[in-house]
Parts: C-alpha cells; sequence; structure tokens
C-alpha cells in the first residue's frame, strides 16, 4: 500500500486554514505514493486493432510507485487535482507509438534525466497542489505555494529555445514525453512550470484550463500562432470540447467572433451559454467531407463555405481553429479567406492532413503550426482564469481509481470540456481561497457542469 500515515498527514497539514511553508516543510515526505500509469510490458496488447477499439480500461494501472530523487531546479508537488488531456488517450493506446521511447532518449541525456526511464509510466500533463520540496537553484516557490503547472518541460541549453523555448530541441512535454506527470498523488515537475493557483477555483477547477488553455493562447492569440484581433471571424471545431472550450472563451473575450462546429445539439447549446451566436451543428447539418477514405467531396467544401457565409452576413473565416486533422483539413484550407490563417496542432483523427493546395497558393493562405506553449504564453494565458476572463470548462471529475474510465470517456468523445481526476482531495470543492469572486463568476464556472 501506499505510505498512507505520510500521505494523510501531508492532506491534513494542506487543509489547515493556517499552515504555513514550515508546516509543509517539516512534514516527512510519503515513501511511495498512488500514481495512473502504463506498463512497458503491456505495448503490444493492442496490436492490430482500430483506435476505435482499443479500451484504455485495459492498459491503465493505478500503482504505488516510489517518491523519485528530487533534483536542481526541480519541485516535487501534493497533486490534488489533474485533469484528461488527449495525450493521456494517446499513451493509453500506444498511439501513434509506445512513449517509453521518449522515456528511453530523454533517459540518455543525463544522469539525472535516468529517473525517468522506467518500466512504467507516470502519466498527465495537468496538475493543481501544493509545492512540498524544491530543490537546489529553485528560488520564487517554496513549500505551501499554492499552483498549478503547464506542460512544457525545456533544458535551455540549447540557443534556439532562447528566443521562443517551444523551439528548443530539447523541448518535452511533462507526462507525455517524460515520467512523473500529474495523474498521481505527487508530481515531479521543473519549477518553471509552475504558475500561481487560481484562488477562486477549487483544486479542480484549477486543474482543468492548464494545457488546453495554454494551447488555445498560443494557437489563437499569440503572435507564435493566429495573432487573433478583434472583428476577426473565427472557426473553432470542436468548440465545447476540452481546447475547443477555451478557443471559444479566448475568442469571445478578444472581440472576435467564433463560429463553433459541435456534433450536437446539447453542445451547441453549451457555447450559446458561453455567447457565442454562430454555431454549425455539422451532424444535423451532415457534412460528409470524404466520399470514402481515400477521396475527398469538395462540394461539400463549397457547401460548409456557404453555411458559414450565412452565420457571419457574407464574410470568410479570417482564422480556422484546426485540431481533428485528417478529418476536417482539407475543408478548413478551403473556408479560410484570402489572405487568412489555419493554425494547426493535434490531429485527432489522423495526423496525414490532404488539402487542395491551388486554395492555400493561390489565394495566399498560411499553414501555422503550434504546439502547447510557451512559458510566458501559459504564464498569460493562467492570468486570465485567476482575473475571471477565462473560465474552467469542468463538465465531471473522477476519483484517481477511476481515471482509466475518464479516459475512456474522452476517447469515445462522450464528455463535453474538460474531464478531471481527484488525487490527493478527498472530494470536490476544496481549495477555495477567495470565496467572493468565486461568487461573481459562479454560473460561468459551473456552465459545463
Amino acid at each position: 500500500m501506499p505510505d498512507s500515515h505520510a500521505l494523510s498527514e501531508l492532506l491534513a497539514a494542506i487543509r489547515a486554514p493556517d499552515h504555513t511553508p514550515e508546516d509543509i516543510a517539516a512534514l516527512p515526505l510519503p515513501e511511495s505514493f498512488r500514481a495512473v500509469t502504463v506498463h512497458k510490458e503491456d505495448t503490444e496488447m493492442f496490436r492490430g486493432m482500430t483506435s476505435a477499439d482499443k479500451d484504455p480500461r485495459k492498459s491503465l494501472c493505478v500503482d504505488e510507485v516510489p517518491v523519485p530523487e528530487l533534483g536542481p531546479g526541480e519541485a516535487l508537488i501534493a497533486v490534488m487535482a489533474s485533469s484528461v488531456n488527449y495525450n493521456t488517450v494517446w499513451s493509453s493506446l500506444f498511439e501513434p507509438m509506445p512513449t517509453f521511447g521518449f522515456l528511453e532518449r530523454y533517459g540518455r541525456t543525463s544522469p539525472l534525466a535516468a529517473r525517468h526511464d522506467l518500466p512504467y509510466h507516470i502519466l498527465g500533463s495537468d496538475l493543481a497542489g501544493v509545492v512540498l520540496r524544491t530543490g537546489p537553484g529553485v528560488n520564487v516557490w517554496a513549500p505551501g505555494d499554492e499552483v498549478v503547472a503547464h506542460c512544457l518541460s525545456v533544458e535551455l541549453e540549447s540557443p534556439d529555445g532562447h528566443d521562443d523555448t517551444l523551439l528548443d530541441p530539447a523541448q518535452r512535454i511533462w507526462g507525455f514525453e517524460t515520467n512523473f506527470g500529474g495523474l498521481a498523488e505527487i508530481a515531479l515537475v521543473k519549477a518553471n512550470q509552475l504558475m500561481p493557483k487560481a484562488a477562486h477555483l477549487t483544486w479542480e477547477e484549477a486543474a482543468a484550463p492548464g494545457l488546453v488553455n495554454s494551447t488555445a493562447y498560443r494557437q489563437l492569440v499569440s503572435r507564435n500562432g493566429a495573432g487573433m484581433k478583434q472583428g476577426d471571424n473565427v472557426l473553432i471545431w470542436g468548440a465545447s470540447g476540452g481546447l475547443g472550450s477555451y478557443a471559444t472563451q479566448l475568442a469571445l473575450a478578444g472581440g472576435a467572433n467564433p463560429v463553433c462546429v459541435v456534433s450536437n445539439q446539447r453542445k451547441a447549446e453549451v457555447c450559446r451559454a458561453m455567447g457565442a451566436g454562430a454555431i454549425i451543428d455539422r451532424s444535423a447539418e451532415d457534412y460528409r467531407f470524404w466520399s470514402d477514405e481515400q477521396t475527398q467531396n469538395p462540394r461539400e467544401w463549397k457547401r460548409f463555405g456557404a453555411r458559414i457565409r450565412e452565420l457571419t452576413g457574407g464574410e470568410d473565416v479570417d482564422i480556422v481553429f484546426e485540431h481533428p486533422g485528417r478529418e476536417t483539413f482539407g475543408a478548413s484550407v478551403y473556408v479560410a479567406r484570402r489572405g487568412g490563417t489555419i493554425v494547426t496542432c493535434a490531429s485527432t483523427s489522423g495526423y496525414r492532413h490532404e488539402f487542395d493546395n491551388r486554395y492555400l497558393w493561390m489565394h495566399l493562405k498560411r499553414i501555422v503550426g503550434t504546439h502547447f506553449a510557451n512559458y510566458r504564453e501559459a504564464w498569460e494565458a493562467n492570468r486570465l482564469v485567476a482575473k475571471g476572463k477565462i473560465h474552467p470548462t469542468l463538465s465531471c471529475t473522477y476519483p484517481l481509481a477511476d481515471t482509466a474510465l475518464a479516459v475512456h470517456d474522452v476517447h469515445r468523445n462522450v464528455h463535453q470540456g474538460k474531464v478531471g481526476v481527484l488525487c490527493l482531495a478527498p472530494m470536490e470543492g476544496l481549495g477555495v481561497r477567495d470565496e467572493e469572486m468565486r461568487a461573481q463568476h459562479l454560473d460561468a464556472i459551473n456552465r459545463f457542469r
């Protein structure tokens, strides 16, 4: 069993309203903790199966694991809550490849990195929690600090990353390309991943925005992405989903006009509740962008473009917020206006994109690839959450023991917004420090519930 006595003492100290940094620092660390893992020995378990037939409930485990050694510039975090992202779905399906190759390559880079090369991989790229310990060289954060973590792990030993850390050849996504992720009772992060937790949110609410909010911010708002401005028409695929729900909020908060694409009326109502007026239910309108697996249907692109212009007063979209990938990419390139931008990440429906280059080249459009966010972008995205400008899109929460079911739900797309996971937090609703601010935004915080 995990070191339950030490964990209970930690939890009691964290929940005490008057706890001090010294209280947390004085408590002994447990020797072990519970974590959601995949096992190296299981990587062939789904061989020959389609993605749709693979079941994360068969590959994901909740294991007792030892607390990792703390290195320079790092922090150990007591994880109160985490959330499910699509990279955890990929990890659980061993797609497009098992993540153990990432851990092996990272482990070869230094003796300290060798800690990550294990026969199990602790997943998860979000957390909200409390700093337990910091390593040498960490001066900004201390035990007892309430934090969230962004998921960019970067070494910054190459000059390439000093203008934009995502250009660093050694950048990795924590909990996907590194070990010791956030779907656990304790996580190991680099201290420069940490950001202040929003005081008006619960632990599970604060854990929800991290990866997706930062990704949407870079993709849509940052000059490294689409550079959205007031008045832009923005086509947002999956506008009520984990990533799209933040893109929709960012578009509305930034004075743009989101055109929200959803898959059913329930999700359309969520978009209306966020304030969006232009909504396309692609299932009800039966768009079929592919005639068969090898052939796209340009007539459907044109029908889709005409529908968009009906909703925008005759205008094409300035920006397409792309993340489904193969299924939608041909249509996305077609419907962007002349000189418009298709900004892309994730490719959840497939990585091999096909489009008619005439509509890109002759109409002077741009395709921009983005990947998560750098520290500055993540910090700005988190600041909007802390100020109540962007709200968590948490729809439901599972206990750590049921994480595999949560991942299964995301894989099957039966969720809305983000799906949370309680780690050390014994129940929902804990961790709020600013009740007055919370009361001002409560309807928006609960919008996806």
